[in-house]
């Protein structure tokens, strides 16, 4: 028997080397297998053999079983996988796209300012805050001297949501919000620096240097003995960062309700080294922003004693920075999102 049993899995090898399909192996397992195959003839015959070749037997069919089911199910593995290749093979449909650069955005020119301005200031110390859209009435004119009906606000007087709400005209609403706050601190040591950066908004006819929204940035600096010496380095330390070591600033005494003295600050053309162009329209000079001693009505309108504390302020249009500093001839350009325009500064900065 166990040598018929040998020749069963002889013949089983040759037979599975001319199988080519899944259909082809499962009958050849089912011929050696089935209640009608040699081996269940030769299993039907161990009643009638003796214990040990019974034992013998039996474990010989046993293994022959075994050796061909895993044999049959690895050949229809394998053979159901090739298939499947070859399928997707042939039906396979490029979904792909051709392929193309991606395009890099660039840095804001105004982003860019705001930025530098950031870094230039932190580095001394100073606070960054966001200027506030929307302000009160009271924070963004009366605690700056700006009370109702005075003639200085028509020029800001402008958009307002209720009777006490208005788009904020000037970032300088957030020194008046800054001041309040110390003077209601306890622990307010009598030293603060910080600068704040927002949108603002004003009537204004749009044209190639005017937009009835902008962005400004508005510095204050408090402390015990804050003077004007103190308010003339601070902006020529900006001004040499923003433009360059080479130039000057010029100091022209002005009016401003926030604060006295109060000055207009020029810096030295940068493009003609102060010779004359007409970036400064020939006088070697260009006005760039406002700036002064914080007016002592302002202190008191936000609780701080002008006796015991002065500060410094100045206002300035991120814009105007930005035209300057570029050679930006159109204030639109900054706001139209022209993609040549703005490729301008991909570079910037590295």
């Amino acid at each position: 028997m166990i040598k018929k049993i040998n020749k069963i899995k002889e013949q089983f090898v040759a037979d599975l080397n001319k199988v080519k399909t899944v259909d082809d192996a499962e009958k050849l397992k089912k011929s050696l297998l089935g209640k009608e195959s040699e081996l269940s003839e030769i299993l039907k015959s161990l009643k009638d053999s003796d214990a040990e070749n019974k034992q013998a037997i039996g474990i010989a069919s046993h293994e022959l079983r075994t050796f061909i089911t895993s044999t049959i199910d690895e050949f229809v593995t394998r053979v159901k996988k090739e298939e499947l290749d070859a399928k997707l093979a042939s039906e396979k449909i490029d979904v792909s796209l051709t392929g193309s650069l991606a395009q890099f955005g660039t840095k804001h020119p105004l982003n860019i300012v705001v930025e530098e301005i950031t870094q230039i200031f932190t580095e001394i110390g100073f606070d960054v805050l966001n200027g506030n859209d929307v302000e009160s009435d009271e924070y963004c004119f009366q605690k700056l001297n700006l009370p109702v009906g005075h003639p200085a606000r028509d020029m800001q007087d402008t958009f307002y949501i209720d009777e006490e709400t208005v788009l904020s005209t000037h970032c300088t609403h957030m020194t008046a919000r800054v001041l309040t706050q110390m003077a209601e601190d306890k622990n307010f040591e009598g030293n603060y620096a910080c600068v704040a950066i927002g949108n603002v908004y004003r009537r204004d006819d749009d044209d190639a240097t005017h937009s009835h929204q902008f962005m400004q940035l508005d510095l204050l600096c408090i402390g015990k003995k804050i003077t004007f010496a103190n308010l003339k380095w601070v902006l020529k330390y900006m001004c040499k960062r923003l433009f360059g070591e080479e130039v000057n600033i010029r100091l022209r005494p002005s009016l401003f309700p926030f604060t006295e003295p109060s000055v207009e600050v020029d810096v030295s053309c940068f493009k003609c080294a102060g010779q004359g162009c007409s970036i400064c329209k020939y006088s070697g000079w260009i006005e760039i922003l406002g700036s002064g001693i914080i007016n002592e009505q302002v202190m008191l309108l936000n609780g701080m004693d002008p006796e015991k504390n002065t500060a410094l302020a100045f206002g300035a249009g991120i814009e105007r920075i930005a035209m300057l500093k570029f050679g930006i001839s159109n204030i639109r350009n900054l706001y139209e999102n022209n993609v040549k325009f703005l490729e301008q500064f991909k570079f910037y900065g590295e």
